[in-house]
């Protein structure tokens, strides 16, 4: 099974990466530094025991018995089981440091360098502990030997290897935090396109912005380029549906009046088989239109402009009524449809008010969570019980069903209904006939 269930988070991958390499960074820079410190303090107890046994060898007397021409024993060779000893055998013979307190070392057979310089060796100590060891063989057969207990070199490297381990502690954390801090801001114009393609969804703007990063760019161009190729086949599938209406509601509507002739259809059976064609084509119609509607660059469409707009040119045509339409709707709220859809349901709406009040008409908007309410009120006669009733039932155009009034609610009716809206008529406040449009926001 492959996919991004598969995949996982991609910050989640890059932290652990991130954090992977730290880690591991870390532990072979420890290792390296500990062998480093365990090779020099190592190499500082081998100077001090080849030290001891240079003195050694400059302070002994020529001949026999064997014996130091002055004591050696600095500390810490003084102090006995202290581990730092020296000896000194010929044969039989042997002197030896405070340290060993009387006993000997258990000196190993160190192989000939040829050379006089000391070597290393592991050996043990009267007490049976371990110790660093360093051997000189000189050419009358005396063994020079000094050694230090290995105490001498793990306890340093305890000490350092703790104050190593806190500040590569300190260093793991600032570099982890530093390579979350890396992730997040590397990841951050993701997140910003991420919420540029929501606006472009809910309709806010119309493309996502070109100004990305160099890595972004390429894709936000291919986004742009799949936006404008949906918006162009949304734009011609809104032809087709519109020629395909045309096509077909003027030669419905033909027949219907042709049919509505006295005569022409005296049991009503072929005006009821018009009729029940012409709700087929608009029930088809509204499917492709509403397909077409819903794509993924759905416009959003602020009230205030079109309203003010649409307003000011019905008092002009109105005018000899002297009527004045009074528009209270908030600036920037804005409906998810159409701008030519909305002015056409807005335009039917409010000249439908203007038509039949006496002098006043109301324009509100208000905003319902979802969906953006728009009322449109007027001082007119307004509808009867009976009118309105009419109105609720599908399939009813309501210039049909109250002659003279209405013009153009039908199809009103039909537009927000294919924004997944609506359009509700009663009684206004003003005494006249309320429209509540309500379109999605």
């Amino acid at each position: 099974m492959t996919g991004l269930g598969q995949i996982g988070s991609l910050r989640r991958r890059l932290l652990l990466g991130a954090l992977g390499l730290i880690v591991a960074a870390l532990v072979v820079a420890g290792l390296a530094i500990g062998l480093i410190l365990a090779r020099f303090v190592r190499g500082q107890i081998e100077s001090r025991l080849d030290a001891q046994i240079v003195s050694l060898v400059s302070g002994l007397e020529p001949g026999q018995p064997l014996r130091l021409s002055r004591d050696l024993d600095a500390p810490p060779f003084d102090r006995p089981g202290s581990g730092w000893t020296w000896q000194v055998r010929r044969g039989a013979a042997s002197l030896g440091s405070a340290s060993l307190a009387g006993r000997d070392l258990a000196l190993p057979q160190v192989p000939q360098a040829g050379d006089d310089r000391p070597r290393p060796a592991d050996g043990i100590g009267p007490r049976g502990e371990a110790l660093i060891l360093r051997v000189l063989d000189l050419p009358d057969g005396t063994m020079v030997a000094a050694s230090a207990p290995r105490a001498a070199l793990w306890g340093p490297l305890r000490e350092a290897g703790l104050a190593l381990a806190a500040s590569l502690g300190v260093l793991g954390l600032c570099l982890a935090a530093g390579a979350v801090a890396q992730v997040r801001l590397g990841l951050k114009p993701l997140d910003r396109l991420r919420r540029e393609l929501e606006a472009v969804r809910a309709g806010q703007r119309e493309r996502v912005p070109a100004s990305q990063p160099a890595e972004v760019r390429p894709l936000a161009a291919e986004i742009n380029a799949l936006l404008n190729e949906n918006a162009a086949q949304l734009a011609q599938a809104r032809t087709h549906v519109a020629n395909l209406a045309h096509g077909l509601k003027t030669p419905l509507a033909t027949l219907s009046l042709a049919l509505s002739e006295p005569g022409r259809d005296p049991d009503g059976r072929l005006a009821h088989l018009v009729a029940s064609l012409d709700r087929g084509v608009r029930h088809h119609l509204r499917r492709a239109r509403s397909a077409a509607l819903t794509g993924a660059t759905r416009t959003r469409t602020e009230l205030v402009g079109p309203v003010m707009d649409l307003a000011a040119a019905l008092e002009r045509l109105h005018a000899e009524k002297g009527v004045r339409v009074a528009c209270t709707v908030p600036p920037g709220l804005a409906a998810a449809c159409d701008p030519q859809d909305l002015d056409e349901m807005l335009g039917n709406l409010i000249d439908n008010a203007c038509a039949w009040c006496a002098r006043a008409v109301r324009v509100s908007a208000e905003d319902s969570g979802s969906d953006v309410i728009v009322s449109i009120e007027d001082d007119g006669p307004g509808l009867g019980p009976e009118a309105l009733a009419a109105v609720a039932q599908r399939g009813k155009r309501l210039d049909e069903t109250v002659p003279g009034h209405g013009f153009g609610l039908a199809i009103t009716t039909e537009l927000a209904e294919l924004y997944g809206g609506g359009l509700e008529l009663d009684r206004s406040a003003m005494g006249g006939l309320r429209a509540r449009l309500r379109l999605p926001g």
